[in-house]
């Protein structure tokens, strides 16, 4: 680096670590948050909870009753202890909920308020109110009101509608019944809730009412100490839960503030202080000559330094402009990273990963390889994104990256960190316990998947590809949805990831085209053709997807002895045609699936495999038949066929070879 260089970097390191401490300070200070209605730029969602319409749902909306947890959780820690000043901060937060169902007498079981150290806290369904792990009840730790619609004799409910404080356990504190208020829990009506806590008192009050005035009367008031449960940083958020239960759980809009916590003092005193605050001394003369002196300097450091400090920002500018002209990729990559996930250190990931051992290997795709690593220090262990070293695999990385770290949403792989150095492109993922859904659905050892877990997968892959397509600020197409690029989490629930391939669009625009990329099997008609990827491309593969679930069949494979080509939509369109489109369920599971449900899931399978593009369903409408909210699409009974000028790239052997190729089983 030339002596020029070397000035301007070491002025502007000086400028960010300024900056850098002055944020640091601030976030240790006081809060104020307010969602007057929610978006997922701040939030992450866990579990079965959702976004719609601006209000958080935490538990699955279904017209039939289910088990089902969900939590939602600001991104941020919040600073509840300042370890210098050994202050404790109060807090008071505003929220407005609603508990509804459609079957008044399949209550159960309620939600929560919590204060957390973990930004994962996810618990089971039930009694345990999407709060607490049934199988490790002290793993998480918490500080929560609870809203519990069901008497749990297990947890000391008082009864079926009550308020509790809760620490470290679902066993409340204490507990009181709003009704003696006039405040049913349960009649699905907009209930705001005020809890506020007082260092000073040590005091923790809950108010409940049905307007936007908080009553003069607390519902719960506990005399209790929080300091020794509060940590220097924790998470705050909501769970809910229910069991064989169509209750329903919604947050509307939230407002949260700490109390009584003071940014860090700068060493140097300032000058702004009142004359009580600071000992006074005697002037010391200074002559008249040495003043006129000072002045003159301060006169000079006063129009130089901007201007110098002018001059280097220019210096910087055409710098910039040079070096990365023609870089914009590297550019946006920058950027995303500074306001995203963290980064790691090789050293930290070659260590986690055992100098990315063989035996560590969870899978290979067309960006490289996937390892497993374990975090020594912290316990954790996530999944090491590893690619190959080409130019493809790092505008595949940049890719990825750009998009996924700005996206939130509980059907989506959640992205933890990256690292670029050593010439390697690494990215960081949560890791999936149960794998890809093409191992798991396609393995030839243990039990074959569950009805009830295919269909889930269905409705959670339809979920996220809904927000990539509608809900988030900019327009997401996936262009390589298939069953290895699914995962499944420790409850089965799909997790769509591998963005390498996606691409940006602003929504209402016309799509760019591209080259096509993509797997065979999965690639929409119009696609193969001309190149140009679509939402409705997306819903093409989404279509297979779908289809394999219910079938346990592959896109395209070789069928018995004869070894005969088998388009999987074809099989099922003929079947269908033939009045018995429900004998294409896999043959695995024996029968043991809703047979109403399995008929809806092949019919949205074909619609969305329509080779006409315009047939096909958007993706919101899917998410809204599988969830019984719209009825299902008629399916004509014989398939449509499409004409074009030239014929498709590539014969039926090409693309089951190709498939082939790309299909590679994951290992655990």
């Amino acid at each position: 680096m030339n002596p020029r260089k070397r000035l301007v970097f070491s002025i502007l390191l000086i400028i960010v670590c300024n900056l850098s401490c002055s944020a640091s300070m601030a976030s240790t200070g006081n809060v104020n948050l307010e969602f007057p209605f929610f978006n997922l730029r701040n939030l992450t969602l866990l579990g079965d909870s959702y976004l719609r319409n601006g209000v958080i749902g935490l538990t699955r909306d279904l017209e039939v009753p289910s088990s089902s947890s969900g939590s939602v959780i600001y991104n941020y820690p919040i600073a509840f202890f300042d370890s210098t000043t050994n202050i404790t901060a109060s807090f008071s937060t505003r929220f407005t909920f609603s508990v509804d169902n459609i079957n008044p007498t399949s209550f159960g079981d309620g939600l929560t308020f919590f204060l957390s150290p973990n930004n994962q806290t996810l618990g089971s369904p039930g009694g345990f109110l999407g709060l607490v792990n049934s199988s490790q009840l002290t793993k998480n730790r918490f500080i929560a009101i609870e809203f519990d619609t069901k008497l749990d004799l297990h947890f000391d409910d008082p009864d079926e509608n009550h308020v509790g404080l809760d620490i470290d356990s679902l066993i409340s504190i204490k507990a009181a019944n709003p009704m003696m208020q006039g405040i049913n829990l349960k009649s699905g009506n907009s209930i705001t809730a005020w809890i506020d806590y007082s260092n000073e008192q040590k005091k923790v009050e809950v108010f409940l009412g049905y307007s936007n005035l908080k009553p003069n009367k607390a519902i719960l008031s506990v005399d209790i100490d929080l300091s020794d449960y509060l940590k220097e940083f924790m998470f705050v958020g909501f769970s809910a839960s229910t069991e064989g239960s169509t209750e329903l759980h919604f947050i509307e809009n939230w407002g949260f503030k700490t109390l009584g916590l003071h940014p860090a003092r700068p060493r140097i005193h300032s000058h702004n202080v009142s004359d009580n605050s600071v000992p006074l001394r005697p002037p010391i003369p200074v002559s008249d000559s040495g003043n006129r002196h000072h002045k003159k300097i301060g006169l000079a450091l006063g129009i130089g330094f901007p201007s110098f400090f002018c001059a280097v920002l220019v210096v910087f500018g055409l710098f910039s402009v040079k070096k990365w002209k023609g870089t914009k990729t590297e550019k946006s990559l920058k950027a995303e990273l500074m306001a995203g996930p963290r980064q790691f250190s090789y050293k930290e990931l070659k260590s986690a990963t055992r100098g990315f051992q063989q035996t560590r290997v969870l899978g290979h795709g067309a960006f490289g390889t996937v390892y497993k690593a374990f975090f020594v220090d912290s316990g954790a262990i996530s999944a090491v994104k590893r690619s190959k070293h080409t130019h493809e695999g790092k505008s595949e990385f940049l890719s990825e990256l750009s998009i996924i770290a700005c996206l939130r949403h509980k059907n989506l792989v959640q992205l933890q960190g990256w690292c670029v150095e050593k010439g390697e492109l690494l990215l960081v993922y949560e890791f999936m316990p149960n794998g890809s859904l093409d191992n798991m659905l396609y393995s030839e050892t243990g039990e074959p998947l569950k009805w009830s877990y295919r269909y889930n997968i269905a409705v959670g892959l339809a979920s996220a590809l809904t927000y990539l397509h509608r809900e988030c600020e900019q327009q997401v197409i996936h262009r390589d949805i298939k069953t290895s690029n699914i995962m499944l989490d420790g409850s089965y629930n799909a997790r769509l990831g591998d963005f390498g391939l996606a691409r940006l669009m602003d929504h209402d625009k016309s799509p760019v085209s591209t080259l096509t990329a993509g797997t065979m099997g999965y690639l929409a008609p119009e696609y193969l053709q001309y190149g140009k990827a679509t939402e409705k491309t997306d819903v093409f593969s989404y279509g297979i997807v779908i289809l394999e679930l219910a079938c346990g069949r592959r896109p395209i494979e070789r069928e018995g002895e004869s070894q005969r080509m088998v388009n999987l939509v074809d099989w099922v369109w003929k079947l269908h045609s033939e009045g018995k489109i429900v004998a294409a369920a896999d043959a695995r599971m024996n029968g043991k699936f809703e047979e109403a449900e399995m008929k809806k899931l092949l019919l949205v399978g074909l619609s969305c495999a329509n080779p006409d593009s315009a047939e096909r369903p958007s993706m919101r409408r899917v998410l809204q038949i599988l969830n019984n909210e719209a009825d299902p699409l008629a399916v004509p009974k014989a398939k449509p066929s499409l004409t074009f000028s030239n014929s498709l790239p590539l014969s039926i052997d090409e693309l089951v070879s190709d498939c082939e190729e790309q299909l590679e089983i994951r290992i655990d």
